[in-house]
């Protein structure tokens, strides 16, 4: 009963993230008349705004991880319980998919949908490691009551300066795999994304490490 309204909020606010990212990837795909870059402007933009506000909402419930890749590290920390993770895990991805169900029902597309779009290659794996890397570093070292806007400015930022537009998280992996719209993923490409992700993450929490300054003897 103690993880019901967590893992609640993770589930609801996956699902919304998972929303805003497909839904205005859809919108802004239909808007741009073929102009790839001021639809992923918009959907930039878009995934920005939608991030700060869910962080802050569901922050204080959940910690707003919507993620497994944070959640991963913040039980390795000690900050969430390890029996928590398989939970916490199983509440984002479902979000995840009931996300881009609602997406898709919105806009008037059919709701079961596999990605097309293939997204192969080393320098796009090495950019989903790279953008989870800074995503952890950025949680791990906010200052306290910034981590809101820093993450989604960071987000924000690694939709543009990543060869991969920064998914940067394994549950966004599966609602963009069930999405055959412009934040799609193929499935074929989805494992390699999540690999990468994971070892970016742990990366980002060896560098943290690394920069803490260190503790006196006693």
């Amino acid at each position: 009963m103690q993880l019901a309204r967590p893992l609640a909020a993770e589930t609801l606010g996956t699902a919304m993230l998972l929303t805003v990212v497909i839904g205005s990837g859809i919108m802004a795909e239909r808007l741009a008349g073929g102009n790839m870059a001021v639809a992923l402007l918009a959907n930039t933009l878009a995934t920005v705004g939608g991030l700060y506000v869910l962080i802050e909402v569901f922050g204080p419930v959940s910690g707003a991880h919507f993620n497994p890749a944070v959640s991963a590290v913040m039980a390795w920390r000690g900050a969430l319980p390890r029996a928590a993770l398989l939970p916490y895990v199983s509440a984002q991805l479902l979000g995840a998919v009931l996300g881009a169900w609602l997406a898709h029902a919105m806009f008037g597309e059919q709701l079961m949908q596999f990605s097309q779009k293939l997204r192969p290659g080393f320098g796009l794996w090495l950019a989903e490691a790279v953008a989870t890397a800074g995503l952890i570093l950025v949680i791990l070292r906010a200052p306290a009551g910034r981590v809101a806007a820093m993450v989604a400015a960071y987000i924000g930022a690694a939709y543009w300066f990543t060869a991969s537009t920064s998914f940067a998280n394994p549950a966004a992996v599966m609602g963009r795999m069930l999405s055959d719209s412009f934040a799609g993923i193929a499935p074929a490409s989805a494992p390699a994304f999540v690999v990468a992700q994971l070892v970016g993450a742990f990366a980002g929490l060896a560098v943290h490490h690394l920069l803490r300054e260190p503790q006196p003897d006693p």
